[in-house]
């Protein structure tokens, strides 16, 4: 089906006025379709345009009272002329239920057998089960009945009233852009609350209640903390009535910012014990969703090209108002460990861009750029505004901007307009600089006979300005700290040239490559573990992996200093971020499997026998150990209740990375993960196991057939078929399945669409095959524009990727 043009929807959206939406669903049917019908009401200047509706089956159109060929529908735009200056249309469709996580999803909880159905309309979805104006800025209100089976609870973007056994009806909402439209039907379970006169409430599927439960406190204070903090910065409540939090099955992102009622991924529901990082990465979630009330739902984007007006700024505000105003702290070491880390290696990607690119991508292309740009740099970047502005002219520009366009509209210049207004200057220049540029500048310390100079290069002609601490460290980890403004190439900083470290940086307040000089890099392994800021640690350690990655260090010296560091690393995040960075791109990757791995566990284990018994350092370290370890005896005596290190759980969760690891040891098979499952009879269960029985050597043909041939499979379980697929101890084994991967994956754009067809490609290129042969096949993939765009532009990241690790085992053996 054709995707929609930017110049599309500003003709559209010129020729339009959209007065209201009155949508019914009738989720009654048993099969795998329901039934829509949505009466738009619009104003018109011209005397044509069309409908945006993808249905299984149109079964009528009325246009002022006039009934239309249903047979003039075609790449999922249905045709109307002869316009008045007011009108009214009726669409009534016959649509099927999603699979893929977009348009109306129908999953069948494992656990009991219970049916859930959720809307998600991002991007191109919503068409996919209501008729509507499909772009951003054609908001209106919306009024929403639903019938459903009569044990079924309706909830959406207003507030909902049981009018009759399985009838609900939806309060009409304020101004609304499809794409954040949604409903949740289902036998969900709910809890309600309130705070300052916001009614709350908490959804999951009946099988994790006593989860959600015993997490409800937690969430509702979050909630309560970011909304006291949101209305001190933006000078205006909550504007959408009641505000849940659904946990949805099958969920292919996060989250989703739907005024009234934000749909989350339902792992987010916690059925085993996890990580204080993975608390505060779920709260900062929930308070990034509730950022989004203000900017994207109260204020919109006019086209996706300002989608980081959306997300970078969420992003920004979840960081800040976690850590100023929740229960959770760290949030900017976790920054800088895990989401900068994600976007600097995006920002050096075949297929960066900048924050704010031209708005010449169509709505399908721009489902590429919701990446580690638009969120992690953007983010940063907006960090650094509000550092190089002073925070009071950056709120005013902010609560300016959502004034003026309220329920409506906006771009990035009218952005800059108000912060200007608010008495910033030059930001024409800095949004030049900042934000239509892509690629990181590089900043180095260097030191002289006088001192020490700060440098800066950058990969193209741009100037940007940068705002920044440096920090220099004596042998005890002592620091201090100069405050640096760098407009040029260079410039001097009061720190003496005899500290055993000096760190550009710090604090991370910009968006750079930080490169450390020789001195530093050899007083690391002593200096290190008694450094005290977490956030200075990630500023290190992204500096040594990005370095490693680029061939400029040796990976064997970053794995020692890992082996030295993580001893006394006290953050799980830290933990967390590095152990996915050596199984990702070391082990297997920059360097052979069977040469670093060990290293890695032993490092892991002797932590382990120091962390303190039921902490959240410990499950950070035993997750990495299990993954790690050959030690298949133990694991097996841990799977079987003995020599389990005092204080840790070996619940559900842990079970399973117990058993992927023996079957990735060759000790485990079919039937130890049909056991465990009849252990773990729930749809989380389901989903582990396919990931084990991806990872069996003889289960590798029909996971490969799956992932490749099957739409009715899940996101959840596509994805963990994916992810159990490769596997560097297994390269002999997946061989003949590196060839398939280029004439197979540009198949699975027909049998899925949206977010989910890139991030099955994410996980089934052959990651862990450093074959510089590989390139060609690569680029031609990417160059074939018959190739849905997702997955080119994930097909792009491996190539990049493999360009890396050619280079670093090129360099250094």
């Amino acid at each position: 089906m054709r995707a929609l043009t930017v110049e599309e929807a500003r003709r559209r959206a010129a020729d339009l006025a959209v007065r209201s939406y009155q949508v019914d669903f009738d989720l009654t049917g048993t099969g795998d379709t329901f039934v829509t019908t949505s009466r738009i009401r619009f104003a018109a200047v011209s005397d044509s345009t069309w409908v945006d509706v993808k249905p299984e089956r149109l079964l009528a159109v009325e246009l002022n009272g006039a009934v239309l060929d249903v047979g003039l529908l075609a790449e999922g735009r249905f045709p109307l002329t002869g316009l008045q200056s007011e009108n009214e249309l009726v669409v009534t469709a016959e649509l099927k239920y999603s699979v893929d996580g977009e348009g109306l999803v129908r999953s069948v909880d494992a656990a009991d057998g219970r049916v859930y159905t959720y809307g998600m309309s991002s991007l191109e979805s919503a068409p996919r089960y209501f008729p509507c104006f499909d772009q951003p800025d054609l908001k209106a209100p919306y009024t929403v009945k639903v019938k459903c089976p009569e044990d079924w609870v309706v909830l959406g973007n207003g507030a909902a009233t049981e009018t009759g056994p399985g009838e609900w009806e939806l309060a009409e909402t304020k101004p609304l852009a499809s794409y954040f439209v949604t409903i949740v039907a289902g036998p969900y379970h709910l809890i309600r609350s309130e705070y300052d006169g916001i009614p709350l409430g908490l959804a999951c599927r009946q099988s994790l209640r006593e989860h959600l439960d015993r997490d409800a406190d937690d969430l509702f204070r979050t909630t309560g903390q970011a909304f006291d903090e949101y209305h001190r910065l933006f000078r205006r409540r909550y504007p959408f009535g009641e505000y849940w939090q659904a946990f949805v099955p099958d969920f292919n992102l996060g989250a989703m910012e739907n005024p009234g009622c934000v749909t989350f991924a339902d792992h987010l529901v916690f059925r085993s014990k996890v990580t204080e990082a993975e608390r505060s990465t779920r709260a900062r979630i929930a308070v990034h969703e509730m950022a989004h009330m203000w900017f994207g739902d109260l204020v919109t984007m006019k086209w996706w090209n300002d989608m980081w007006l959306n997300e970078s700024f969420a992003e920004y505000m979840a960081h800040r108002v976690s850590e100023d105003a929740t229960d959770y702290q760290g949030n900017w070491t976790d920054f800088g460990f895990v989401r900068k880390w994600w976007g600097m290696q995006t920002d050096q990607s075949s297929s960066t861009h900048p924050v704010a690119p031209d708005s010449l991508k169509d709505a399908r292309q721009s489902l590429d750029d919701f990446d580690g740009i638009s969120y992690a740099k953007g983010a940063a970047v907006l960090k650094q505004l509000a550092k190089y502005l002073g925070d009071d002219v950056f709120l005013k520009g902010v609560n300016a901007h959502l004034e003026a366009h309220e329920y409506g509209n906006a771009d990035l210049h009218e952005f800059i307009a108000k912060l200007t207004e608010a008495g910033a200057r030059d930001l024409d220049d800095w949004s030049g600089q900042w934000l239509r540029t892509s690629g990181l500048d590089t900043i180095t310390a260097e030191r002289t006979d006088t001192g020490v100079v700060l440098h800066r290069t950058s990969p193209d002609e741009s100037s940007r300005p940068h705002k920044l601490s440096v920090r220099g460290y004596d042998d005890s980890g002592a620091g201090s700290a100069v405050e640096v403004t760098l407009q040029d190439s260079s410039v001097k900083v009061a720190l003496s040239n005899d500290l055993a470290v000096i760190v550009p940086d710090a604090d991370d307040d910009t968006w750079a490559k930080i490169r450390l000089d020789p001195t530093t890099m050899a007083n690391l392994p002593a200096v290190l573990p008694k450094m005290a800021d977490g956030t200075t640690r990630a500023v290190i350690w992204n500096s040594v992996r990005d370095a490693t990655a680029h061939a400029e260090l040796d990976p064997r010296q970053a794995l020692d200093l890992f082996v030295t560091a993580i001893q006394y690393e006290d953050s799980d995040v830290a933990v967390g971020s590095l152990v996915r960075w050596l199984q990702e791109r070391v082990l297997g990757g920059y360097l052979p499997y069977d040469e670093s791995r060990g290293a890695v566990a032993d490092a892991l284990g002797n932590k382990l026998a120091t962390a303190e018994p039921g902490s959240s350092l410990q499950l950070a370290t035993v997750r990495g150990f299990i993954a790690t370890t050959d030690d298949a005896e133990l694991l097996q005596a841990w799977l079987d209740g003995s020599r389990v290190p005092d204080g840790l759980a070996v619940d559900a969760e842990l079970r399973w990375a117990l058993v992927l690891r023996l079957v990735r040891l060759n000790v485990f098979g079919a039937a130890e993960i049909d056991r465990e499952l009849a252990l773990d009879t729930s749809t989380e269960g389901v989903n582990h196991a396919a990931r084990c029985r991806a990872a069996l050597p003889d289960g590798k043909e029909a996971a490969w057939t799956r992932i490749m041939t099957d739409p009715t499979v899940g996101v959840q379980e596509l994805l963990a078929a994916a992810d159990g697929f490769w596997h560097p101890g297994q390269s002999a084994i997946t061989a003949p399945y590196v060839d398939r991967f280029f004439t197979d994956i540009h198949h699975t754009a027909e049998i899925r669409s949206g977010m989910v067809v890139p991030l099955t490609v994410q996980r089934i290129v052959p990651e862990f095959v450093v074959d510089p042969e590989l390139l060609a096949r690569a680029e031609a993939l990417v160059a074939d524009e018959t190739v849905a765009p997702g997955i080119r532009r994930q097909t792009a990241n491996f190539a990049d990727n493999l360009r890396k690790a050619v280079a670093v085992r090129r360099t250094f053996g």
